[in-house]
Protein backbone atom coordinates (compact mmCIF):
# COMPACT_ATOMS: atom_id res chain seq x y z
CA UNK A 1 0.00 0.00 0.00
CA UNK A 2 1.19 3.58 -1.15
CA UNK A 3 2.11 5.91 1.91
CA UNK A 4 -0.57 8.43 -0.18
CA UNK A 5 -3.10 5.68 0.14
CA UNK A 6 -2.17 4.95 3.90
CA UNK A 7 -2.25 8.32 4.49
CA UNK A 8 -5.28 8.72 3.35
CA UNK A 9 -6.91 6.29 5.37
CA UNK A 10 -5.54 7.30 8.20
CA UNK A 11 -7.08 10.97 7.41
CA UNK A 12 -10.13 9.36 6.93
CA UNK A 13 -10.12 8.02 10.27
CA UNK A 14 -9.10 11.33 12.10
CA UNK A 15 -12.52 12.64 10.00
CA UNK A 16 -14.56 10.00 11.80
CA UNK A 17 -13.31 11.54 15.04
CA UNK A 18 -13.94 15.34 13.65
CA UNK A 19 -17.24 14.15 13.68
CA UNK A 20 -17.74 13.54 17.14
CA UNK A 21 -16.64 17.00 17.75
CA UNK A 22 -18.70 18.73 15.53
CA UNK A 23 -15.59 20.18 13.61
CA UNK A 24 -16.87 17.89 10.79
CA UNK A 25 -20.31 19.16 10.27
CA UNK A 26 -19.04 22.74 10.46
CA UNK A 27 -16.93 22.32 7.17
CA UNK A 28 -19.59 19.94 5.51
CA UNK A 29 -21.58 23.29 6.52
CA UNK A 30 -20.05 25.43 4.74
CA UNK A 31 -19.12 23.56 1.35
CA UNK A 32 -22.79 23.14 1.37
CA UNK A 33 -23.65 26.30 1.63
CA UNK A 34 -20.81 27.84 -0.72
CA UNK A 35 -22.50 25.39 -3.42
CA UNK A 36 -26.03 26.64 -3.04
CA UNK A 37 -24.81 30.26 -3.18
CA UNK A 38 -22.94 29.20 -6.67
CA UNK A 39 -25.62 27.24 -8.31
CA UNK A 40 -29.01 27.28 -6.09
CA UNK A 41 -30.30 25.39 -3.63
CA UNK A 42 -32.42 23.56 -5.08
CA UNK A 43 -29.86 19.22 -5.43
CA UNK A 44 -31.68 18.35 -8.13
CA UNK A 45 -30.49 20.93 -10.68
CA UNK A 46 -27.12 21.85 -8.28
CA UNK A 47 -24.99 18.94 -9.16
CA UNK A 48 -22.16 20.47 -7.09
CA UNK A 49 -24.58 20.87 -4.04
CA UNK A 50 -25.87 17.22 -4.76
CA UNK A 51 -22.34 16.24 -3.74
CA UNK A 52 -21.85 18.35 -0.88
CA UNK A 53 -25.21 17.21 0.57
CA UNK A 54 -24.46 13.30 -0.38
CA UNK A 55 -21.38 13.91 2.19
CA UNK A 56 -22.92 15.94 4.60
CA UNK A 57 -25.70 12.57 4.49
CA UNK A 58 -22.77 9.80 4.19
CA UNK A 59 -21.11 11.35 7.41
CA UNK A 60 -24.94 11.48 9.35
CA UNK A 61 -25.05 14.97 9.41
CA UNK A 62 -28.57 15.76 10.91
CA UNK A 63 -31.35 16.97 8.32
CA UNK A 64 -32.16 20.14 9.76
CA UNK A 65 -27.96 21.42 9.40
CA UNK A 66 -28.06 20.36 5.57
CA UNK A 67 -31.30 22.86 5.46
CA UNK A 68 -29.88 25.68 7.18
CA UNK A 69 -26.60 25.46 5.37
CA UNK A 70 -28.54 25.58 2.24
CA UNK A 71 -30.28 28.18 3.12
CA UNK A 72 -27.45 30.12 4.86
CA UNK A 73 -26.28 29.77 1.62
CA UNK A 74 -28.89 31.36 -0.64
CA UNK A 75 -29.19 34.18 1.14
CA UNK A 76 -31.27 33.31 4.63
CA UNK A 77 -30.46 32.12 7.58
CA UNK A 78 -27.93 34.85 9.07
CA UNK A 79 -24.38 34.35 9.93
CA UNK A 80 -21.67 36.84 7.94
CA UNK A 81 -21.22 36.44 4.46
CA UNK A 82 -19.46 33.79 3.39
CA UNK A 83 -16.57 33.72 0.62
CA UNK A 84 -14.40 30.59 -0.93
CA UNK A 85 -10.31 31.53 -1.04
CA UNK A 86 -7.38 30.01 -2.15
CA UNK A 87 -4.39 30.23 -0.40
CA UNK A 88 -0.45 29.24 -1.05
CA UNK A 89 2.70 29.34 0.25
CA UNK A 90 5.18 26.99 2.08
CA UNK A 91 5.04 24.68 4.84
CA UNK A 92 8.60 24.77 5.49
CA UNK A 93 11.12 22.48 4.12
CA UNK A 94 10.40 23.83 0.80
CA UNK A 95 7.06 21.62 0.82
CA UNK A 96 4.60 23.53 -1.78
CA UNK A 97 1.17 23.98 0.07
CA UNK A 98 -2.63 25.42 -1.12
CA UNK A 99 -5.14 25.96 1.46
CA UNK A 100 -8.62 26.16 0.71
CA UNK A 101 -10.37 28.54 3.35
CA UNK A 102 -14.62 29.87 3.82
CA UNK A 103 -14.60 32.56 5.66
CA UNK A 104 -16.26 35.56 6.57
CA UNK A 105 -13.09 37.61 7.65
CA UNK A 106 -10.13 37.46 5.55
CA UNK A 107 -8.18 39.18 8.08
CA UNK A 108 -8.50 36.57 10.71
CA UNK A 109 -7.97 33.62 8.26
CA UNK A 110 -4.56 34.83 6.98
CA UNK A 111 -3.83 36.29 10.60
CA UNK A 112 -4.16 32.49 11.47
CA UNK A 113 -2.50 31.05 8.51
CA UNK A 114 0.55 33.15 8.96
CA UNK A 115 1.14 31.98 12.47
CA UNK A 116 0.81 28.23 11.79
CA UNK A 117 3.42 28.32 8.78
CA UNK A 118 5.68 30.68 10.55
CA UNK A 119 6.27 28.64 13.47
CA UNK A 120 6.82 26.00 10.90
CA UNK A 121 9.37 27.47 9.19
CA UNK A 122 6.90 28.80 6.44
CA UNK A 123 5.27 31.16 4.89
CA UNK A 124 2.24 32.43 2.86
CA UNK A 125 2.89 33.31 -0.69
CA UNK A 126 1.65 36.20 -3.44
CA UNK A 127 -1.01 34.47 -6.23
CA UNK A 128 0.39 31.41 -8.14
CA UNK A 129 3.86 30.67 -6.37
CA UNK A 130 2.92 27.59 -5.97
CA UNK A 131 -0.11 26.91 -7.66
CA UNK A 132 1.46 26.34 -11.11
CA UNK A 133 2.77 22.71 -9.60
CA UNK A 134 -0.44 21.49 -9.03
CA UNK A 135 -3.58 20.48 -11.32
CA UNK A 136 -7.54 20.36 -10.61
CA UNK A 137 -8.22 16.49 -10.38
CA UNK A 138 -11.65 14.58 -10.23
CA UNK A 139 -11.28 12.24 -7.17
CA UNK A 140 -13.49 9.47 -5.48
CA UNK A 141 -12.68 7.23 -2.99
CA UNK A 142 -14.30 3.90 -1.55
CA UNK A 143 -13.27 1.24 0.84
CA UNK A 144 -12.18 -1.72 -0.98
CA UNK A 145 -13.56 -4.70 0.56
CA UNK A 146 -15.57 -7.15 -1.79
CA UNK A 147 -14.68 -5.27 -4.83
CA UNK A 148 -12.91 -6.88 -7.62
CA UNK A 149 -9.88 -5.30 -8.95
CA UNK A 150 -10.15 -5.77 -12.02
CA UNK A 151 -13.75 -4.62 -12.52
CA UNK A 152 -13.20 -1.58 -10.47
CA UNK A 153 -10.58 -0.81 -13.33
CA UNK A 154 -12.10 -1.49 -16.06
CA UNK A 155 -15.21 0.63 -15.31
CA UNK A 156 -13.46 3.47 -13.91
CA UNK A 157 -11.00 3.51 -17.21
CA UNK A 158 -14.51 3.46 -19.21
CA UNK A 159 -16.04 6.38 -17.72
CA UNK A 160 -12.58 8.29 -18.10
CA UNK A 161 -10.42 7.77 -15.31
CA UNK A 162 -6.81 8.26 -15.66
CA UNK A 163 -5.49 6.73 -12.67
CA UNK A 164 -6.44 4.15 -10.02
CA UNK A 165 -5.19 3.34 -6.99
CA UNK A 166 -5.65 0.15 -5.02
CA UNK A 167 -4.83 0.12 -1.09
CA UNK A 168 -5.28 -2.55 1.61
CA UNK A 169 -8.69 -0.71 2.47
CA UNK A 170 -9.07 2.31 0.19
CA UNK A 171 -9.29 2.57 -3.69
CA UNK A 172 -8.93 5.94 -5.33
CA UNK A 173 -10.17 7.00 -8.59
CA UNK A 174 -8.61 10.03 -10.42
CA UNK A 175 -9.94 11.50 -13.56
CA UNK A 176 -9.59 14.71 -15.36
CA UNK A 177 -12.11 17.37 -14.20
CA UNK A 178 -14.39 17.08 -17.85
CA UNK A 179 -14.60 12.94 -16.55
CA UNK A 180 -16.39 13.76 -12.87
CA UNK A 181 -19.78 13.25 -13.93
CA UNK A 182 -19.24 10.04 -16.02
CA UNK A 183 -17.12 8.63 -13.35
CA UNK A 184 -19.33 8.78 -10.67
CA UNK A 185 -22.37 7.68 -12.62
CA UNK A 186 -20.42 4.46 -13.22
CA UNK A 187 -19.52 3.50 -9.67
CA UNK A 188 -23.04 3.93 -8.77
CA UNK A 189 -24.56 2.16 -11.66
CA UNK A 190 -22.71 -0.74 -10.54
CA UNK A 191 -23.90 0.52 -6.62
CA UNK A 192 -20.96 1.62 -5.21
CA UNK A 193 -21.33 4.96 -3.31
CA UNK A 194 -18.22 6.81 -3.19
CA UNK A 195 -16.85 8.51 0.47
CA UNK A 196 -15.46 11.02 -1.06
CA UNK A 197 -16.62 12.66 -4.55
CA UNK A 198 -14.67 15.81 -4.93
CA UNK A 199 -12.51 17.80 -7.46
CA UNK A 200 -9.26 18.75 -5.48
CA UNK A 201 -5.65 20.24 -6.77
CA UNK A 202 -3.11 16.88 -7.11
CA UNK A 203 0.63 17.81 -7.19
CA UNK A 204 2.20 17.35 -10.50
CA UNK A 205 5.39 16.08 -8.77
CA UNK A 206 6.08 15.76 -5.28
CA UNK A 207 9.19 16.66 -2.58
CA UNK A 208 10.58 13.41 -0.95
CA UNK A 209 11.91 14.92 2.78
CA UNK A 210 13.58 12.53 5.69
CA UNK A 211 11.38 10.93 7.53
CA UNK A 212 11.71 13.64 10.84
CA UNK A 213 11.17 16.08 8.14
CA UNK A 214 8.08 14.67 6.52
CA UNK A 215 6.46 13.81 9.83
CA UNK A 216 7.32 17.77 11.02
CA UNK A 217 5.41 18.71 7.99
CA UNK A 218 2.57 16.48 8.34
CA UNK A 219 1.76 17.99 12.16
CA UNK A 220 1.95 21.39 10.18
CA UNK A 221 -0.53 20.39 8.11
CA UNK A 222 -2.88 18.85 11.09
CA UNK A 223 -2.29 22.01 12.65
CA UNK A 224 -3.57 23.99 9.49
CA UNK A 225 -6.32 21.65 8.87
CA UNK A 226 -7.91 22.08 12.43
CA UNK A 227 -8.37 26.01 12.04
CA UNK A 228 -11.92 26.95 11.71
CA UNK A 229 -11.71 28.58 8.60
CA UNK A 230 -10.00 26.05 6.70
CA UNK A 231 -11.54 23.13 4.20
CA UNK A 232 -8.90 21.49 2.82
CA UNK A 233 -5.11 21.33 2.49
CA UNK A 234 -3.03 20.17 -0.54
CA UNK A 235 0.56 19.85 -0.63
CA UNK A 236 3.18 18.69 -2.68
CA UNK A 237 4.86 16.48 0.18
CA UNK A 238 5.49 12.88 -0.50
CA UNK A 239 4.22 10.70 2.08
CA UNK A 240 6.35 6.95 3.06
CA UNK A 241 4.60 4.72 4.43
CA UNK A 242 6.56 4.67 7.66
CA UNK A 243 5.97 8.66 8.06
CA UNK A 244 2.19 7.88 7.79
CA UNK A 245 2.26 5.14 10.59
CA UNK A 246 4.23 7.49 12.53
CA UNK A 247 1.62 9.71 12.42
CA UNK A 248 -1.41 7.36 12.80
CA UNK A 249 0.62 5.74 16.26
Amino acid sequence: MSGHSKWATIKRKKGAADAKRGQLFTRLAREIAMAAREGGGDAETNFKLRLAVDKARSNNMPKDNIERAILRGTGGGGGGALEQIMYEGYAGHGVAILIECVTDNRNRTVSDLRRALTRAGGHLGESNSVAWQFQRKAYFAFPAEGHDQDAVFEMAVDGGADDVQFGEEVIEVYAPVEAFKSVIDKLRAANIQPEEAELRMEPTNTTELSHDDTVKVLKTIEEIEELDDVQKVYTNLHVSDEAAEAMAA
